[in-house]
Parts: structure tokens; C-alpha cells; sequence
């Protein structure tokens, strides 16, 4: 239940981001940004979130006749349920950057004094908004997908770490389909992760199941692109930008991770691993020595 809170977070937290896009980088109406919602929530967006932010978008605040999510104030609380979820995965040393930055982005939305402080300060050269709506719109249904994906991605990770070290014999396939059923993170995309652990029970992450695998190449450019638009224009997008980030580290064949344990080495003598040596095998070079190299 945690974790599924902090999916659910991570879930608002990018759709949010999928409406300032459409908002600030087009502008859109709310009513449009609404009409967009729907018409995503008939294909692989399929879910209640995506179905009551359409609801949400449409309605009118009876005292101005404004749109009802032009006046409600702009600082999203929280129960605590997400910062459990990221508390837990330190724990477990299991990156959800995508629940983290939900969940600070709730917390920089109240904070108000340096958001206060802040207004105002130098943007820099700021980029044209883009020309062709129908595409960016398109860019921002896949980006939100990809990213969607890394957040279940990382959420089930953390839920089968977390059975691994305390003996749960959670079944991944098993929690989805009980999440399929009146949770607020219900929807179609369930039945894919279903699927994906059905037919490889250890499957390492969500990324590699072939659905998913398929729909983020499809998806990349246009996640690059959105990234991108949103840095020239200004928009934050922590959510799009640290999924994007966190799929490129595991492709990634080689991490500057090498360099920090170096480091490490250097003023702590924490030692390190070697490429050619067994994993189980630890080195220490002898800095303030004659740098000759040890086996620890």
C-alpha cells in the first residue's frame, strides 16, 4: 500500500507536468487541456487519474467563472505516504527518482517564502513556444507514457526488494492484478505489467519486458524532445527529466560510477572493484604512497 501510494504520487506528479507543458508551452485552456486528457484516456493512458483530470479541467469555479483549477492555490500537501516510500527504498538502496521528485515537488510548492524570494529571478534566454501543436501535444502523450513506465518500473522494484529482504513472497504479477480493482492507480497499463511478470516471473525490471521495452523506443525522441522544449521555455519537469535520466543510467554500458569510487579510494580508503578482477575482489591504491596498487 505504501509503495502504491508512491506510485500514485509519482503518477500525479507527471501528469501535472503534462498540463503545465500543454498550458505554458502552447497555451492551452484548461477546457482544451481537458478535451486533450480525454482523448488520451481512450488509448494506452487509459486510467482514473487520466479520466478525473479531464473532470478536474472542466470545472468552473461558480464564484469568478474561471476555470476551478485557476483558483485553487498552488501548493500540494501530502499525508506522508510518499515520503515513507522514499524513506523505504534508501533503506533497501533502490532508486525511485520518480517518487522522490514527486515528492519534492510537492514540497517546493509550499514552500511559499522562497517561492516569494525567487519570483522574479533571471530565467535567461528563454526559447520560442512550439509552432506545430498537434505534434508537441503527441510528444507530451508519449513522454508522459515512457516516464509512466519508469515510475511502475522503479515502484516494483522496490516492492521486490523489499520481499526479498524481509521473506513477503510478494508475486509482482499478483499485486498487479489486485491494483487493477478500485485503487486510484487503476488502469489498463496493469494488465501489461500482468503480463510482463506472468510470462517472466524474474523479470530484473519493467523496462526489459518487450511491451514496455517497445513502448519507450518508440516513445524516446519524443521524450528527448519534451525534455528539451521544457528547459528552453523554462518549465520544470522533474518528473519527465529524472525518469529520462534514470533510463539512461541503466543503459548506460559504463557510469562515471568508476571515478567516485576512485575518489572514495583517495580520501577514505574505501577501496574498489576492478574490471578484470572477481567481483567479490577489492583493490586500494596507496595515494600518499608511491600509488603502487594493494588487494584489500
Amino acid at each position: 500500500k505504501m509503495v502504491h501510494n508512491g506510485i500514485e504520487y509519482s503518477d500525479m506528479q507527471l501528469i501535472g507536468e503534462a498540463y503545465q507543458l500543454l498550458r505554458d508551452g502552447l497555451g492551452l485552456t484548461a477546457s482544451q487541456i481537458a478535451d486533450v486528457f480525454t482523448e488520451w484516456n481512450t488509448g494506452d493512458l487509459d486510467s482514473f487519474l487520466v479520466e478525473i483530470t479531464a473532470e478536474v479541467l472542466r470545472q468552473v469555479d461558480a464564484t469568478t467563472g474561471k476555470p476551478l483549477v485557476d483558483v485553487i492555490l498552488d501548493e500540494a500537501e501530502q499525508k506522508g505516504t510518499g515520503r515513507w516510500t522514499v524513506k523505504s527504498a534508501l533503506d533497501l538502496g533502490v532508486p525511485v527518482t520518480g517518487i522522490a521528485e514527486a515528492v519534492f515537488a510537492r514540497a517546493l510548492s509550499g514552500s511559499v517564502a522562497q517561492r516569494r524570494a525567487a519570483a522574479g529571478l533571471a530565467s535567461g534566454q528563454l526559447g520560442a513556444r512550439p509552432t506545430d501543436a498537434a505534434t508537441f501535444t503527441e510528444d507530451v502523450r508519449k513522454a508522459l507514457y515512457a516516464s509512466k513506465i519508469v515510475a511502475y518500473a522503479q515502484g516494483f522494484n522496490q516492492i521486490q526488494a523489499g520481499s526479498a529482504e524481509y521473506d513477503w513472497g510478494v508475486t509482482p504479477g499478483d499485486l498487479a492484478r489486485i491494483w487493477r480493482g478500485g485503487c486510484i492507480i487503476r488502469a489498463k497499463f496493469l494488465n501489461r505489467i500482468t503480463e510482463a511478470f506472468d510470462g517472466t516471473p524474474d523479470l530484473a525490471t519493467l523496462l526489459a519486458a518487450p511491451y514496455f521495452r517497445d513502448a519507450v523506443e518508440s516513445g524516446i525522441d519524443s521524450w528527448r524532445r519534451v525534455v528539451v522544449t521544457a528547459t528552453q521555455l523554462g518549465i520544470p519537469v522533474p518528473g519527465f527529466s529524472s525518469a529520462l535520466s534514470y533510463y539512461d543510467g541503466l543503459r548506460t554500458e559504463r557510469l562515471p560510477a568508476a571515478l567516485t569510487q576512485g575518489l572514495r579510494d583517495f580520501f577514505g580508503a574505501h577501496t574498489y572493484g576492478r574490471i578484470d578482477a572477481d567481483h567479490d575482489k577489492k583493490f586500494h591504491t596507496l595515494w600518499s604512497g608511491d600509488r603502487s596498487e594493494v588487494e584489500a
